[in-house]
Order: structure tokens, then sequence, then C-alpha cells
């Protein structure tokens, strides 16, 4: 009997160590934020309950998940790879403001007024040039958005299709930059200028690759990190930076505390660790090549991929694009759901 009073509190013990301290959703993929929810774990000793997004659903299924739970949540912080998406839930009201500690120093421009919001760790939303197609002479490169949609670049260009992920954020937001007449021209402009594939990593690959046609592309930092790695004849162009020019699209990860989540006061913990300095600053040494918000963190070793001070950002409202955003998702996706 005693045996089996051991053998069972030994059992129950165990169950309990591992139990889960706090649950996590991440839409940043699993090969960049898995070690890091590893690291916080061993220095916090709570355990992590981490559900990862999939390539397919593009951060989509985790923010549908949390707004189908909210009326018992079961997800306590949130860290999506991007931030319109995060932005839509605190609108919705299924957020939590909190004000961490570890953020004191990320801008204010990353950051919600309300504390519903942290943004760090950014991508900037870059052209991808394939040097051996185009040559040595940056001159000859496009420097644009623009450039989409000049007929000499007719089948040499692509673009993933705005349905998901950055690319229909970065459309959305350039729906109000631009005004709506002067984005329906460039949208009417590009619309069989361009090759358009189904992912930002489509658009890498075709344009590293020597045997396509693809000279250059829209695309994020962390695609174009992952082909310069792979040894591949590739360039970085910021675009949009004359004076006066509309500048380049910079869109951070971004973390959040969900509202009446099981584990509040280990969740501010979680957001504490994933919005410190240490996390942006392994992220931007990571293969993502992430680039910080804040400047007192050192940025990707990578010479192509420019620090925060070092070139023009592009001016957008998440707010705006975030309460728009699932009428132009709609809306593009009437325009670019179908296969070419």
């Amino acid at each position: 009997m005693k045996k089996l009073l051991l053998l069972a509190l030994t059992s129950l013990l165990a169950a309990c160590g591992q139990s889960t301290d706090v649950t996590l959703y991440v839409a940043l993929d699993q090969e960049h934020s898995e070690a890091l929810v590893r690291r916080f774990e061993d220095e916090s000793v709570l355990r992590v309950n981490v559900r990862f997004d999939t390539e397919a659903s593009k951060t989509v299924g985790l923010v549908s998940a949390i707004v189908s739970e909210k009326d018992r949540p079961r997800c306590d912080v949130f860290w999506n790879n991007e931030l319109a998406h995060t932005v839509s839930l605190g609108q919705k009201g299924l957020l939590e403001p909190y004000a961490s500690p570890a953020a004191a120093a990320i801008p204010s421009a990353f950051k919600a007024e309300d504390g519903m919001w942290t943004g760090f760790a950014a991508r900037a939303r870059i052209l991808i040039v394939n040097t051996d197609k185009l040559g040595a002479d940056r001159s000859a490169w496009p420097t644009s958005i623009e450039d989409f949609a000049d007929p000499k670049w007719k089948g040499r260009c692509a673009i993933a299709r705005p349905l998901t992920g950055t690319t229909l954020t970065h459309f959305a937001a350039l729906r109000f930059a631009l005004g709506e007449e002067r984005f329906g021209a460039w949208l009417d402009a590009i619309q069989d200028n361009v090759v358009w594939l189904q992912s930002n990593g489509a658009t890498m690959r075709q344009t590293a690759d020597p045997d396509s046609e693809i000279a250059f592309a829209l695309t994020d930092t962390d695609d174009f990190h992952v082909a310069l790695l792979k040894g591949h004849a590739v360039g970085a162009v910021f675009p949009d930076q004359a004076e006066g020019g509309l500048g380049t699209m910079l869109i951070p990860n971004s973390v959040a505390v969900v509202r009446g989540g099981p584990h509040p006061e280990a969740a501010r913990k979680l957001v504490d660790f994933i919005a410190s300095e240490q996390v942006e600053g392994l992220l931007a040494a990571s293969k993502s090549a992430q680039i910080p918000v804040r400047s007192s963190v050192k940025g990707p070793e990578s010479a192509w991929i420019l620090g925060i001070d070092e070139f023009r950002p592009m001016v957008w409202d998440a707010g705006e694009v975030a309460s728009n955003l699932a009428e132009l998702s709609a809306q593009f996706g009437q325009r670019y759901g179908g296969s070419r």
C-alpha cells in the first residue's frame, strides 16, 4: 500500500511539474521563435504551452482562434509577426492593456498609446534584386514600387498576391498612403506587368533562381536574408528613398496580453521577456535578421539590411489599416484570388 501511495504521489508531482504556467500563440516562424520560448522557460522556470502558426494560415489562423475563444480565452499572450491583425484584436476588445517596463525605450511610434500592444523587431518591405541578372551598376536597378508598373519590367518582376501576411498589410497601407485614386491606378498598371506568386518566400526564390525570368521582386528582409545566407546573387533595395518619396514600409513584430487569459501574471512576465532588448538583439542576429526598433540594439550583420535610423520609413496608420483590413482583404481576394 505504501509503495502504491508513493507511486501515486510521484506521478502527481510529475504532472504538476508539467502543468502549463502560460499559453502563448506565436505567428513568427517556429524556427526563429521556439528557441526564444525555451530560453524564457529556462530563465523564468515557467512552463509555456506554445501554439505556433503554420505557413499556410499566415497569422490568420491564430487570430481566428483568439476571436473564436473570446468567451473562454485559452491564450494568454499573442506574439504576432506583423501588426495590423494585432491592432484589429485590440479594436475588438480582445486584448488587455499592459505597458511593459521592458519596452520603456521602444519609440512611441511602435507602441499603442493605450498599452494594448508593443511593437519590436521589424521587417522592411524591400526589393530583392538578382545582381547577376541586373548587373553591378545599381543605377540600373529599380528603386521604387512604381517600377512594378514600368512596361520595361513586364514579366520580370514579382509580388506575392496580397491575400495574407505582410503583403496584405502592405497593400492595405498603400491604399491610404497613396489615396484611393492613385492606388487604384497603380493596381491597374501592375496587374499584367507583374508575375503574381503565392508568398514572399516564392518571390524570393524566383528572383534568386538563375533560370527564372524574374529579376526583382517585393519581399521582406527576412526572406531576402535567407537567400543571402544560401549564397545567391542577390541585393536589397529599400524603395522610395528619394526626397519626398513614399518611404519603405516597416512592419514590426507585436506582442499583447489577451483579455481574460487564464494566467495574467505569468502573461505579463512573458511579455516583458519578448519585448526586451535581449530578444530584439537575438532576432537581429538570427537568420531572420529582424531590424531592432531601438537604435541602441545592434542590428543584423548584413550591410544590405539598414538600421532603423538609416532609411526613410513609410508613414502608415496601423489603426486605420486594421479597421479596414477585412474589407480590403475581400477586395484583394476578388482581384487576386484566382491563379495566374
